[in-house]
């Protein structure tokens, strides 16, 4: 799943997390645990977080075209009801990731410092 996140650099608007999205170098210890420089990425938490809401926008966009086609009569009930459940199955990860993102922050900022 993680190998079809595409880079999405226009749904980054924050400038602030520029430097936090540089490729990271394998380390000696990375190596000795199995990880060969081949199979790191160097994909950056805004990037994963990107291409999820890009494949969930594109998940609705579908949808809601396939409902159009189906209202016209030129799509199956099957294909309408498969891209309708995708794109809820997309939106409900979506409302479930948030969800873990805001408990986080919250908890964080109930810490003593």
């Amino acid at each position: 799943m993680i190998d079809t996140v595409q880079n999405v650099s226009s749904l980054s608007l924050t400038s602030g997390l520029g430097s936090i999205t540089k490729d990271m170098s394998v380390t000696g210890t990375q190596s000795q645990q199995g990880i060969t420089p081949g199979m790191q990425t160097g994909m950056s938490f805004t990037q994963v977080l990107g291409g999820m809401a890009t494949d969930a926008m594109n998940n609705v966009k579908q949808a809601e075209f396939m409902s159009f086609e189906g209202i016209k009569g030129t799509a199956n009930t099957r294909e309408v009801v498969d891209a309708v459940m995708a794109a809820e199955q997309s939106l409900q990860t979506a409302l479930a990731f948030r969800d873990k993102i805001v408990n986080a922050y919250l908890e964080i900022t109930k810490m003593q410092i």
